[in-house]
């Protein structure tokens, strides 16, 4: 059995309850060419003359020699793995560099063919790496085998407050409270209890407050990668919700036009421009019509 890159892949999967990222299978193929290059403990290479002198500066190490008894050993070790056929095969023409996109490329195919199957069995890649994980209809039989609660699903004000912080990440409690119209601190508590957000830092605001962000189990809580494969709203970008959000922390005082008031108002007489009376002085007086009614 030459070597295959899928069966060590599957093999890797299976012998760790962690996720397997690409650089942990490169990390892998880069330990095994280091071992081939080491000398096996308690056997001396024949390529080094042992009989003449060392140069200036060498240092010669002692000669060890191999007890009987551990050959005897070595002798039992070879007929143990005479008993398996093909392994020696599958450690040969292994290569020195496997890259990225065969990795990736390979863990498709896996992936694909468990799907096939559907023999309850799922191969996921989650911020973390690479995992096998039962399907979600298996979900209650590994509950009971662990004797695990059914899990508690997030309410709907904490499904919203978790949505503000994922697409507004970092973001302080007021914010939160701003966006939602409603108070937060019951939301922000949960989800904290959960491991879905964490305190990112402090904004650099008046009175310094913390500021939420997700964590890597918020992640794998919606089954995306990375906080780029969050769906984008269709509704408001980024940048309107950053101005309804200042016009919101600063109101702005209507005038009066925004009011529907008239806005001519009358004009004020100054010290050096004309009075009141000034005016009506110089209005044109109109004529005095007499009295026709005969005195008596």
């Amino acid at each position: 059995m030459a070597f295959n890159l899928k069966k060590v892949l599957k093999a890797l999967l299976l012998s760790s309850n962690l996720p397997l990222a690409v650089k942990d299978v490169q990390a892998v193929f880069t330990r095994f060419h280091e071992q081939q290059t080491l000398p096996l403990p308690g056997i001396v290479s024949d390529d080094v003359p042992t009989d003449e002198p060392p140069a200036a500066g060498e240092v010669v190490l002692p000669r060890v020699e191999v007890p009987v008894a551990s050959v005897a050993d070595a002798g039992e070790v070879t007929e143990v793995v005479a008993e398996l056929p093909g392994e020696a095969e599958l450690y040969q023409d292994v290569p020195s560099l496997v890259t990225t996109a065969q990795i990736r490329e390979v863990m498709d195919e896996i992936a694909a063919e468990l799907r096939l199957a559907d023999e309850g069995l799922l191969l996921i890649e989650g911020s973390s790496g690479y995992r096998l994980v039962t399907q979600p209809q298996f979900a209650r039989w590994v509950r009971i085998l662990r004797q695990e609660p059914p899990p508690v699903k997030l309410s709907q004000s904490s499904l919203e407050t978790l949505a503000v912080v994922a697409y507004r990440q970092p973001v302080t409690r007021t914010e939160i409270e701003t966006i939602r119209g409603v108070s937060a601190e019951a939301g922000v508590n949960k989800l904290l209890e959960r491991d879905l957000i964490y305190i990112v830092g402090r904004a650099d605001l008046p009175g310094r407050p913390l500021q939420y962000g997700t964590t890597d189990k918020f992640l794998e809580y919606t089954g995306i990668k990375s906080l780029d494969e969050l769906p984008a709203s269709d509704v408001l970008s980024s940048r309107q919700i950053d101005e309804w959000l200042k016009n919101a922390t600063t109101p702005h005082t209507p005038g009066d036009a925004e009011m529907g008031l008239e806005t001519e108002q009358l004009t004020l007489a100054t010290e050096s421009g004309p009075t009141v009376a000034d005016a009506t002085a110089d209005a044109p007086q109109e004529p005095v019509v007499p009295d026709p009614t005969p005195a008596s």
